[in-house]
């Protein structure tokens, strides 16, 4: 495709590149060695001149190559969310020329993310491309009439073996006004061009160009931005304080700030809550108007807290087969449950301690995360490890039975993160504790950022606690077993209690109205509606040939006791069924930690040693 059909932008012209000289940012080693390739430079130009259309256009300028074939592959996946995506299927209009002469370069395509460009001994090729981008998450690309945000890797080819070379991008937005932020830093002299000084760091600083509200701040005398797209109910003053705390509290626990600025990119939208961490940035999304409300801004907060741990705890402090990064397959480790739980562990337990609620939301907040976790039939089913491991292939790909087989690695390693902080603290009495992990861990692998292996992770865990652990770890890793909460909660004066309305029995399923119609989300694993044979995405319309809907469900159900037997009346894929179901005893839908009746005095002190307030403060839910 000719110039003028991209929206007659022209080619950039290349920044001196006097502090990156090819080679002077790379390292070469026997695993890795650099190509021989001295003069390579490689840019991008991104713009978007209509961009109500979703389309980005791209331009790579590849000066110096040296080579009659050029290979392109674009990433299936990219860090921080682990699922193959497949960001190839979003690209159209692919031509290749010689960047001096102007003449096409034949191409073909030999796989599903790899173009081969024959380049036919040009010393500079150009690659076009677009890029469709009408998906707002953190993880993908967004463009309209508005903004275009985008993610590294669901944008930009890397050639295969020259990873390691430093890439320029500029920026070419659809209108002047339209502003430009990324971590990236931006090249001297050079108008809307930045540098990453590799592929990876390319993928780690995602970009966001449109109408936006900047609000700078300061945190531990570093430069911070808050970069905010939508409209909402979110006060700016407020947040940042919140945000300045939290950072705070954060970077005591590790002893500083590893970088020398921070950008926070938050979407605003209707529906949506996530965030992906980067080294110098985080990406988020939350409802525009949820900032109001307490619960929702305390869980806003959290995310927040989640995804800055995160600039340790994975973005440097990472598991081994996490080092180097394979963008064109998965990548596999059974360690997510550290990566991802721990850090959730953290991202309650952080706006605590900053002072941003007290404990008693804390340990409500971390009721409703053991209730989340007590209420996930799967968790009899996957061990940790293996959820960690079968991420690719299981947590973002959830169906109508993932809940009854799967076990999320963010939740369990929040629940086993939990009891390790309470194991070591309880043992050590106070002087050790799940922190002391975490700042052995940043110093033995986050600093030197060497990528640690589960046997290691193991190995320094017990040297903080001081005890073998390999019990436990077979137990809460490698096991089905449940896990023991009260065993490690007594000693701190708490207990868990399961509550729930004891006069309704147990059916098994859940009724949702949609469109008229009352169906069927979910069946769990070996309840009485499952052994009658009622499925998810059937329409329940009767019990014993009364009419019922989702609102009426569990007040019906009082009206019957465990044991009975009731008559479903349901649609199964259009066909009129009907089943006897018989109801077995109430189940706990709810879970608390209280206090016990009569802590003893070593109870207090424990509890004060962890929370830093007396027990005596913490009040018994009401039931």
């Amino acid at each position: 495709m000719n110039r003028e059909a991209f929206g007659g932008e022209q080619d950039a012209q290349f920044a001196p590149w006097e502090n990156f000289r090819p080679g002077s940012e790379l390292k070469d080693s026997p695993d890795h060695p650099l190509p021989s390739a001295p003069g390579l430079q490689l840019h991008y130009q991104v713009a978007m001149p209509h961009p109500e259309n979703h389309l980005f256009e791209i331009t790579l300028t590849v000066r110096g190559w040296q080579s009659d074939r050029l290979n392109l592959k674009m990433p299936v996946w990219t860090p921080g969310s682990y699922l193959v995506r497949e960001y190839a299927r979003h690209l159209q209009d692919f031509t290749a020329v010689d960047g001096q002469m102007g003449a096409p370069l034949s191409w073909q395509k030999v796989g599903k993310n790899h173009w081969q460009v024959n380049s036919q001994g040009a010393d500079e090729v150009t690659i076009r491309y677009r890029i469709y981008a009408n998906e707002l998450t953190v993880r993908t690309n967004h463009l309209d009439g508005t903004h275009g945000y985008f993610n590294g890797a669901a944008l930009f080819f890397y050639i295969p073996g020259y990873e390691l070379y430093p890439v320029q991008v500029t920026i070419s937005p659809p209108k002047p006004e339209w502003q430009i932020v990324t971590a990236l830093p931006p090249v001297a002299g050079e108008v809307n061009t930045f540098i990453a000084k590799n592929f990876d760091t390319l993928v780690d600083s995602p970009f966001e160009i449109g109408h936006h509200t900047v609000f700078e701040f300061e945190a531990m005398g570093k430069p911070h931005q808050l970069v905010v797209w939508g409209e909402g109910n979110l006060e700016p003053e407020r947040l940042i304080a919140d945000m300045q705390k939290v950072i705070q509290t954060e970077a005591d626990l590790f002893g500083g700030l590893p970088y020398d600025r921070y950008v926070f990119l938050l979407h605003l939208a209707g529906q949506g809550f996530g965030g992906l961490e980067h080294k110098n940035s985080c990406s988020l999304i939350y409802q525009r108007f949820g900032f109001r409300n307490k619960d929702k801004y305390d869980r806003f907060i959290q995310l927040v807290a989640h995804e800055f741990f995160h600039l340790w705890n994975v973005k440097r402090i990472r598991p081994q087969a996490l080092e180097s990064f394979d963008y064109d397959q998965e990548n596999y480790t059974p360690s997510l449950w550290f990566s991802e739980g721990t850090t959730s562990y953290y991202d309650l337990l952080i706006p605590y301690r900053a002072g941003v609620y007290d404990a008693q939301t804390y340990l409500s907040a971390l009721s409703k995360e053991i209730t989340r976790f007590l209420t996930t039939p799967g968790r009899k089913v996957q061990p940790l490890a293996e959820s960690s491991f079968d991420a690719w292939i299981k947590l973002y790909r959830q169906d109508a039975n993932s809940p009854n087989t799967q076990m999320s690695y963010y939740l369990k390693g929040e629940m086993v993160s939990l009891l390790l902080d309470l194991l070591i603290r309880e043992r050590h009495n106070h002087q050790r504790s799940l922190d002391d992990v975490m700042r052995q861990m940043w110093e033995q692998f986050g600093k030197p950022e060497i990528g640690f292996t589960s046997e290691q992770l193991q190995q320094v865990i017990e040297a903080i606690s001081g005890c073998d652990l390999s019990d436990f770890f077979d137990l809460a890793l490698h096991s089905t077993e449940e896990l023991p909460f009260d065993e490690y909660l007594q000693p701190f004066g708490l207990r868990l209690v399961g509550d729930g309305d004891e006069s309704v029995p147990y059916l098994g399923l859940t009724l949702k109205t949609e469109n008229n119609r009352d169906v069927i989300k979910f069946v769990e694993s070996e309840s009485p509606a499952q052994m009658a044979g009622i499925d998810m995405g059937d329409e329940l319309l009767a019990i014993n040939g009364i009419r019922v809907n989702a609102d009426q469900l569990q007040e019906r159900l009082r009206d019957f006791r465990p044991g009975d037997t009731i008559q479903c009346t349901f649609f199964h894929q259009d066909e009129l069924r009907s089943a006897s179901v018989t109801l077995s005893q109430p189940r706990p839908n709810r879970y608390q930690l209280v206090p016990v009746e009569r802590p003893s005095r070593k109870q207090e002190q424990y509890f004060q040693g962890w929370l830093g307030i007396p027990l005596a403060k913490i009040t018994r839910p009401e039931r």
